[in-house]
């Protein structure tokens, strides 16, 4: 599961901003990415406007409903937090034993401050997995600006903050962020930790709206390689 093969990745909910960009930024390093919706349809309009601007992207971004996407080989779950973990739960039999990604935040907007809510079980990652006992659920891509993920050809220079119980996931998402141009992965340690990361989400959009800008964290101090082999099927 950690080699540099090219990889079937579904993005489930993936016809909105972030993961169509996603979708279209994995084609690009040379993954075949499937962006799911409810609607093909929808799925649809959103590979072709992405096809339309790089062409290149035609034959490595594909679309399907959300069952298509469940059907690849390593799954991402790009849904509003709050219909996360039903729709993951939806499709738990074709995502039995995969790496599913989880990369919602759950934040409301009160007034003019961004503020993170708590979902059951402290985080959208462990409700997520609580929800498909049989996934090993790792978070992820939590902070990339969507606009950046889909300028295909320009880098995205960010850290990416990975975290789940099963070391070998979480080393396979890593493998897969670090070939994005520009990103940094870095091991965040066990699923417990997604209720900090998806909760400094509105930090991060309130810098947005304050400084009008779009940041993305980049963190000092960390010289070690991000990436640190598991031995082969060791759990947290």
């Amino acid at each position: 599961m950690c080699d540099d093969r090219i990889m079937r990745i579904g993005i489930i909910g993936g016809s909105g901003p972030a993961g169509s960009a996603l979708a279209a930024r994995l084609a690009s390093i040379g993954h075949h990415a499937i962006i799911g919706s409810r609607s093909k349809y929808r799925a649809m309009e959103a590979r072709d406007r992405y096809v339309e601007l790089h062409p290149e992207l035609a034959n490595s971004l594909g679309y399907g409903d959300n069952h298509a996407a469940a059907d690849c080989e390593l799954v991402i779950i790009a849904t509003p937090w709050d219909s996360a973990a039903t729709t993951a739960q939806e499709h738990a039999r074709a995502m039995r034993g995969k790496v599913l990604v989880s990369m919602a935040n759950a934040l409301v907007k009160v007034g003019n401050e961004f503020q993170p809510l708590v979902p059951p079980r402290g985080s959208v990652a462990a409700h997520v997995q609580a929800a498909v006992p049989d996934c090993h659920v790792v978070a992820a891509f939590h902070h990339l600006p969507a606009k950046e993920l889909g300028l295909i050809g320009h880098p995205i220079d960010s850290d990416v903050l990975i975290c789940g119980d099963d070391r070998s996931a979480v080393t396979t998402v890593s493998e897969i962020v670090a070939a994005i141009p520009g990103c940094r992965p870095l091991d965040a340690g066990e699923l417990s930790n997604a209720t900090a990361i998806e909760a400094f989400t509105a930090v991060l959009l309130q810098l947005n709206v304050r400084y009008k800008t779009r940041v993305a964290p980049k963190l000092t101090g960390i010289r070690e390689p991000a990436i640190v082999a598991s031995p082969s099927g060791a759990n947290a």
